[in-house]
């Protein structure tokens, strides 16, 4: 049952771009106890289609900027390869603790950075 809510509480932070992988990863790492790089791919493998589907009702809200997508998905694309083979030659340990590291500045960054005004479009 516990997994139920999991999946349900990561589904919904996920399609709305709050980190529900976080949540995710957290939990099958320190709860379920499986391996960093397993559970990685299972992020991935679950992020795929609650992506497909929040990016579909993105778009029909027109939340979408089409231009900046344009801009980034190259990079994005070869940066998930290299990411992906790069993980491969990591141990676990150390991806581990790598994930850690990143989490905590992100979170500090979110906790101490300014809040930006938001821009209203017409």
């Amino acid at each position: 049952m516990i997994e139920a809510i999991i999946g349900f509480a990561t589904g919904v932070l996920a399609s709305m771009g709050l980190g529900g992988g976080f949540i995710l990863v957290v939990w099958l790492t320190l709860f379920a106890n499986v391996e960093q790089k397993a559970a990685q791919g299972i992020n991935v493998l679950f992020f795929l289609p609650i992506a497909l589907i929040a990016l579909v009702l993105h778009l029909k809200n027109h939340l979408v900027n089409k231009e900046i997508v344009k801009k980034m998905l190259f990079g994005g694309i070869i940066g998930a390869v290299i990411g992906t083979f790069g993980s491969s030659l990591i141990a676990n340990e150390l991806l581990r603790k790598l994930f850690a590291v990143f989490l905590t500045a992100f979170g500090l960054r979110e906790l101490f950075a300014p809040v930006k005004k938001e821009q209203k479009s017409d």
